[in-house]
């Protein structure tokens, strides 16, 4: 098992899930943060963390295409250890639907 970051991430990326991993394996996209399923060591740590409600166990049903994506990009976006601001639209995204289809970015962000 693995966790994964989901569609509800794109366009808030809220940071706090970084902020406690203990193995450092988020990275950062443009608008969207994602877990690298091979270094993540399944604490569940930062799942309780995210505001947006975006990290889930990769055994939950239907989560497959997230599990691609997160191991995908954690491949070629810069890695994320601190705590940055979530994006000023972040409250406003919270919660809607077919972001990934919508806003999705494959350029990376900033990183450490």
């Amino acid at each position: 098992m693995t966790y994964v970051v989901t569609d509800n991430c794109i366009k808030c990326k809220y940071t706090d899930c970084v902020e406690v991993c203990p193995v450092d394996c988020f990275y950062e996209g443009e608008n969207f943060l994602v877990i690298h399923p091979d270094e993540c060591i399944d604490c569940g740590v930062c799942e309780p963390e995210c505001p947006a409600e975006a990290i889930k166990p990769d055994t939950e049903p239907g989560l497959d295409k997230w599990l691609k994506i997160n191991t995908e990009y954690a491949t070629i976006w810069p890695n994320i250890t601190v705590k940055k601001d979530p994006l000023p639209e972040a409250k406003d995204m919270d919660g809607e639907t077919g972001k990934f289809e919508k806003y999705f970015s494959e350029k990376p962000g900033s990183g450490d």
